[in-house]
């Protein structure tokens, strides 16, 4: 199986100036995260976008939309900033015959203690073993596109409670 890793910026790729949160969405961490985990799989990255995901836009979500409508490959692994991941997730919703996991980090890839690694193992798992649709790896759990929320008060993704 061939994974195609898509890039999209967020915090998991950000660079951090000063203490008062001056940052940069910079070169994509994808490939050293893959290389320091021993992963053996058939995959490749494509750098689509940097971008904060609170700069992501409906156009953006488009272009992410219409790259992976197009593409010839099967199973994808999006990353992208927490804060409105669950929006583009549900905008790749209707594509078929398509497995496309989205995941981020709530702290950079390059600090010491952070998530990413962690997620990126998840959606990977996930990537592999899901049916077709859209999902978010993220918090420990495997979301349903449409089905998901990041608590900003908490800073975890959760189920939405539809009682």
């Amino acid at each position: 199986m061939h994974i195609r890793f898509i890039t999209t910026g967020g915090t998991i790729d950000k660079i951090y100036f000063d203490a008062l949160s001056q940052f940069e969405v910079g070169e994509s961490q994808m490939e050293h995260i893959l290389r320091e985990g021993l992963v053996q799989i058939d995959y490749d990255i494509v750098p689509l976008m940097k971008k904060d995901s609170l700069e992501i836009q409906d156009a953006d979500r488009k272009v992410l939309r219409d790259y992976i409508a197009a593409d010839d490959a099967t199973h994808y692994v999006v990353t992208h900033g927490t804060d409105t991941m669950p929006e583009t997730a549900e905008m790749l919703s209707d594509l078929e015959g398509k497995t496309i996991v989205l995941t981020g980090a709530l702290t950079p890839a390059r600090f010491r203690t952070t998530d990413a690694m962690f997620n990126v193992g998840m959606a990977v798992a996930a990537v592999q073993t899901a049916k077709p649709g859209v999902y978010i790896a993220m918090s420990g759990q495997v979301f349903e596109a449409g089905a998901v929320r990041k608590n900003r008060a908490e800073n975890r993704f959760e189920p939405i409670d539809r009682s």
